[in-house]
């Protein structure tokens, strides 16, 4: 399936100015819209292909750049400095900011002329738990999560949630050890509308493709839950 891609210029809420977001879209067709939240490098190469590989799926995707507040248009690679410079900006990051731009950039997805009206957050790494705090924050159709760092600081806000959310743990995670894990598999569990997923033997990013810790197999599996959800929840 063709797609069409854009850069687009999105006005925050709070007055506070513009920022861009890359937008993937079917050629022709009409279909349920998808924020996709970056992880910690930006909206770089890796989150545009991301894009793109949501609106070959049929969906209107759309990237916003939610470093723009420290600075705008963030590209960066895997290894230093870039990746001492992504781990400075996490640091920096408002998360309440970031939702309130999220919130912003679904309204611009559903009013899209491709959008069926409906949208769904996924994220990856930071935009793992941005997407977690999307589907308690925000009014989101459904959201999904992969690899969010810090959610068992944030299970409290699960009370929040009145829509579909998928997590997809590492179980070699790094950055989510086992207690962070257990937790937070133990917090959700009893929630109706959280669904988690553990993939055994593989570490942070396994669904970044071309990335040191990629794996195919968990990649292939994690991406058909998402899928499938979406699908499910995002129909007109």
């Amino acid at each position: 399936m063709a797609i069409k891609t854009s850069t687009v210029s999105i006005e925050a809420v709070d007055g506070a100015g513009a920022f861009n977001a890359y937008v993937a879209m079917p050629e022709s067709a009409t279909g349920p819209a998808v924020v996709v939240v970056q992880e910690i490098f930006g909206v770089n190469a890796n989150m545009r292909s991301v894009a793109e590989w949501f609106a070959q799926e049929g969906f209107v995707a759309v990237v916003p750049d939610l470093f723009w507040r420290l600075e705008p248009g963030v590209e960066l690679g895997y290894v230093d400095p870039d990746r001492t410079k992504a781990y400075d900006l996490m640091g920096r990051f408002d998360v309440a900011s970031g939702i309130a731009d999220i919130q912003t950039a679904i309204n611009y997805a559903r009013a899209l002329p491709a959008s069926n009206g409906k949208a769904g957050v996924v994220g990856y790494c930071l935009g793992g738990k941005m997407a977690y705090l999307s589907g308690c924050h925000t009014d989101a159709d459904a959201a999904v999560g992969y690899y969010g760092v810090g959610l068992e600081h944030l299970l409290d806000r699960a009370s929040h949630i009145q829509h579909p959310v998928m997590l997809h743990i590492a179980e070699e995670d790094m950055l989510c050890p086992e207690p962070a894990r257990e937790a937070i598999l133990q917090g959700l569990r009893e929630h109706p509308q959280v669904a988690c997923h553990v993939y055994a033997g593989v570490g942070h990013a396994f669904a970044r493709v071309k990335g040191d810790h990629y794996d195919a197999a968990a990649a292939d599996q994690a991406n058909s839950r998402t899928l499938a959800l979406l699908r499910d929840a995002l129909a007109a």
